[in-house]
């Protein structure tokens, strides 16, 4: 989108009668301090090694109400069985497809809107924060109440399709009460169309609640999709994440979580297969803000042909947040000479005594290894496919679902084959 067209295309967001007008303040502020900086990587440091030249040369639209018709897409919500859903279309929350149970509370469109004003945040660290912030045209609550236990996935799609460059903002908060639990699948894909898509989630984890979070991001390869992803902790609660990035060409999963309380974990993994002129993000920032609390992080990510990648990962210790565990890691395999992948894990620590550790390592196949499987009469493409599986089965293995596992496994595969 050139820059203005965005200042255009806000105006008709700030035009909409259902949105209420109590936004338009926290609108137009986000949307300032994005035109004052833009998506400079002179502002924004952790962006210095990725190309966004195809959102400045590309023209998007807003996303209407009118763009929400998925009888017009085909697609298949089997991969699990057993589950609850919510489906987005093009941005857009869609009643008629959602389904959960009578222990989940749902507010959208003006009472997602009037909750959301109570303890809207506003995180700065990305421009596609501000932008989310500013341009958010489909918001959705959804509240747990305590002691709480949904046994099946909810199953949250975002479809992404239709003829024309959509530029597609929803927004999401998820309060999770105390000791309750749930996990959530979260799937993103859609047509070859070259849509942008930026959506926010906001998870609120209260004292011992429990969140496993499984993120598929398999959008079309022409597709721009920018993931925000935001959480507080409190004590003793727990998220686990495994994401697995797949799809479009350029992409970016940011998250950002705030251990509050005594005691709470986050532990995250991340699966990234990238080929051609693909690009992949991933930024994330853990603040230890109290004690006894653990963390953990494991990326990794296989690239071909002329793909490049990022890690940027940073945790913060902060002064009071004593008995901190952390760990990180991230591994990457380059399967071309032309591709490239920058990594910068990164420790801040102002507290005594605590385990904390990381480190980072690119590089080829194992030639040794290569050498073992082809001494045993294996030919050089199938023991290339071995040391693959074995280096992704780690990440995959987080994945408890079997037909979800297979899924996942299934889509990998092809792409390892090919």
């Amino acid at each position: 989108m050139r820059d203005s067209n965005y200042e255009a295309e806000f105006e008709k967001i700030l035009a909409r009668e259902y949105f209420s007008s109590i936004f338009d303040p926290i609108r137009k502020n986000a949307f300032k301090q994005f035109l004052d900086n833009g998506i400079s990587k002179k502002y924004w440091e952790n962006l210095r090694f990725t190309n966004f030249s195809a959102l400045k040369k590309n023209i998007f639209r807003v996303s209407e109400i009118s763009d929400s018709h998925p009888e017009n897409f085909k697609y298949s919500d089997t991969i699990i069985k057993e589950k609850y859903k919510i489906v987005f279309y093009n941005g857009h929350y869609q009643r008629n497809l959602t389904n959960l149970p009578d222990s989940i509370k749902i507010l959208t469109n003006l009472e997602y809107y009037s909750e959301a004003a109570k303890k809207v945040m506003q995180p700065s660290y990305s421009p596609f924060d501000l932008l989310n912030t500013a341009f958010m045209d489909s918001g959705m609550f959804l509240i747990i109440d305590k002691n709480i236990e949904v046994n099946n996935p909810i199953l949250l799609t975002f479809i992404n399709s239709g003829e024309d460059q959509l530029m597609i903002s929803p927004r999401i908060h998820i309060d999770l009460g105390e000791s309750s639990s749930i996990q959530l699948l979260e799937h993103h894909f859609g047509s070859d169309t070259g849509n942008f898509s930026n959506a926010t989630t906001f998870f609120t984890l209260k004292e011992n609640s429990f969140l496993k979070h499984i993120r598929l991001q398999m959008d079309a390869r022409q597709a721009i999709n920018m993931g925000n992803i935001h959480l507080d902790q409190d004590q003793n609660s727990k998220y686990h994440l495994s994401h697995f990035g797949l799809g479009s060409d350029l992409g970016s999963i940011s998250l950002c979580s705030n251990l509050n309380g005594k005691g709470a974990e986050c532990h995250l993994s991340s699966l990234s297969l990238t080929s051609r002129h693909q690009h992949l993000d991933t930024h994330t920032l853990i603040n230890h803000k109290s004690s006894h609390c653990t963390s953990s992080q494991n990326f990794k990510t296989v690239l071909k042909d002329s793909s490049s990648g990022v890690f940027n990962g940073k945790v913060v210790v902060n002064k009071n947040a004593h008995k901190t565990n952390s760990t990180q890691s991230n591994k990457n395999i380059l399967l071309s000479k032309n591709s490239k992948m920058n990594s910068n894990p990164q420790l801040v620590i102002d507290a005594d005594d605590v385990k904390c550790s990381h480190g980072s390592s690119t590089g080829e196949i194992d030639p040794d290894a290569l050498f073992y499987l082809r001494s045993r009469g294996i030919n050089e493409k199938t023991a290339k496919s071995i040391l693959i599986h074995g280096f992704i089965s780690e990440i995959l293995d987080t994945v408890d679902n079997h037909d979800l596992k297979n899924f996942i496994k299934g889509n990998f595969d092809k792409w390892i084959e090919n």
